[in-house]
């Protein structure tokens, strides 16, 4: 099973993929929604439901974050998606995640 499709990766019942990715700079604060960029940074803390992915889209950064109902899938996902920085988020998004049904 795809992670876009992959039915933990969600909020109260709501996909959270892809993020909603924001720009926020003093000038202007773009918002956009898909699978777009290259993963740049991931950040997350042990415990939380949590957590942050950066990305470079059109030589820009954007900020997007991904809540889940399940702490410890959050963990396990965000650690994975470390081992993916520098991959295409659209690419991402197809990656196998049966094992972890």
């Amino acid at each position: 099973m795809e992670l876009r499709y992959h039915p933990s990766m969600c909020r109260h019942g709501i996909s959270n993929w892809p993020p909603i990715w924001t720009q926020a700079r003093k000038d202007n604060n773009k918002r956009m929604r898909g699978e777009v960029g290259v993963l740049r940074y991931v950040h997350s803390t042990r415990f939380v439901n949590k957590c942050y992915l950066v990305i470079e889209y059109q030589s820009e950064h954007y900020v997007g974050s991904l809540i889940f109902d399940d702490v410890s899938f959050c963990w396990q996902i965000s650690n994975m998606l470390k081992n993916h920085i520098g991959e295409a988020i659209s690419d991402i998004g197809t990656l196998d995640l049966s094992s972890t049904l």
